[in-house]
């Protein structure tokens, strides 16, 4: 500070500030680091005890109380991830990082828009066509000489829907409820794409610090094992996404053949479902098969068999060529990665569960198993 001292600094402070002066270099203007603290003294092992019991505990109450916020960031930088590999080819084709990030993002919402002009006037006039028949399928379920009738008979169908309907307290809440669950669903999708957005224009510098945390002997390993890890996400989502679309044309155009309702209510609902691994498109299945049904049983039975080859063809022709060499996880970790993720997060968690067990499964070969080898 430049200051004079008083007799009792004199001491003290000065000779600290005259060697200050002399440890500062144009290289280091605040000097190096010093020498670390002895880790053997019980007042360091004490303290280190204590700090990492109260930061474990803080932590643990963190994720807890901000886990739906930290689920919407990691999906927002799982997204972010699969879209990289878009802007990654656009910036070797010289477009700047902004240009490329932009382009991707206004061709996504380009896409998504017209498929929602486009779907959205038939998903409506379908819903429409649905409330005004529903009460035709009410009498029809009531009748015991009809086919719908015998299964309501033998099944009990409206009980369980009435109960369903009736455990939500009524007419008001059930509405109320439902509204509520819209505006969560509007709200966490905007955050997730404002997220997505940022993370994808920031990606070379989140990744350049996740590196940086990385000790400097291991860090070119690190390097290597992360952009694989990278390129595999990467590679799952777009992969996933053209397997999904292909699930809902395929369903489209399967129900015009055959005339059954709600062909394009019905087609978006399986390839929504089919974004989820293992369950998601035998959730669609049974879902449209039991629509074909109110055409006829054999339309029914036709519609499960088309399903049960599309599974087929899905699993040993389009996830192996289009996802399957890149991740290359076997079947039983698949299945059991999605059962957990699906009981951990929901249908988030089942939706990422694949990638992250691929990432899993590359760090135990390429670090456990060594160090085992060797040991």
């Amino acid at each position: 500070m430049g200051q004079p001292h008083s007799d009792d600094e004199e001491g003290t402070v000065a000779e600290a500030e005259a060697e200050a002066a002399e440890i500062s270099t144009p290289e280091q203007p605040l000097g190096g680091i010093g020498k670390r603290i002895d880790r053997r003294s019980p007042f360091f092992i004490g303290m280190t005890a204590a700090a990492g019991v109260a930061v474990t505990y803080g932590l643990i109450e963190l994720l807890a109380g901000a886990e739906q916020i930290l689920v919407l960031v990691g999906l927002a930088l799982f997204l972010a991830i699969g879209a990289e590999p878009a802007v990654s080819w656009l910036v070797t084709r010289r477009f700047p990082r902004w240009l490329a990030v932009t382009t991707v993002f206004v061709v996504a919402f380009g896409a998504v828009g017209g498929f929602l002009a486009a779907a959205i006037p038939v998903i409506v006039e379908q819903a429409t066509a649905l409330v005004k028949q529903a009460p035709e399928y009410l009498r029809e379920a009531q009748d015991h000489n009809t086919f719908l009738g015998r299964l309501n008979e033998r099944f009990h169908l409206q009980q369980a829907i009435e109960s369903a309907f009736s455990s939500g307290g009524g007419l008001t809440s059930g509405v109320l409820g439902a509204g509520k669950a819209v505006f969560n669903v509007v709200t966490d999708t905007l955050v997730v794409v404002v997220l997505t957005i940022y993370f994808v224009a920031d990606l070379p510098r989140i990744r350049a610090t996740m590196y940086r945390l990385i000790p400097h002997s291991r860090r070119p390993r690190a390097i290597l094992i992360g952009d694989d890890i990278f390129s595999k996400v990467g590679g799952y989502v777009l992969g996933n996404l053209a397997v999904s679309v292909i699930a809902g044309v395929l369903t489209l155009v399967w129900l015009l053949i055959f005339g059954v309702p709600y062909a394009a209510l019905l087609a978006i609902a399986v390839a929504v479902l089919d974004l989820i691994p293992v369950i998601g498109s035998v959730i669609g299945g049974v879902l449209v098969s039991l629509v074909a049904l109110t055409v006829s049983l054999p339309v029914c039975l036709a519609t499960v068999g088309f399903f049960v080859v599309y599974r087929l063809a899905e699993d040993y022709l389009l996830v192996p060529k289009i996802i399957g060499n890149v991740l290359k996880v076997p079947a039983l970790v698949t299945v059991v990665a999605v059962l957990l993720g699906g009981a951990l997060l929901g249908i988030i968690g089942a939706l990422v569960a694949i990638p992250v067990a691929a990432a899993i499964l590359l760090l135990v070969e390429e670090v456990l198993y060594p160090r085992l080898d060797q040991a």
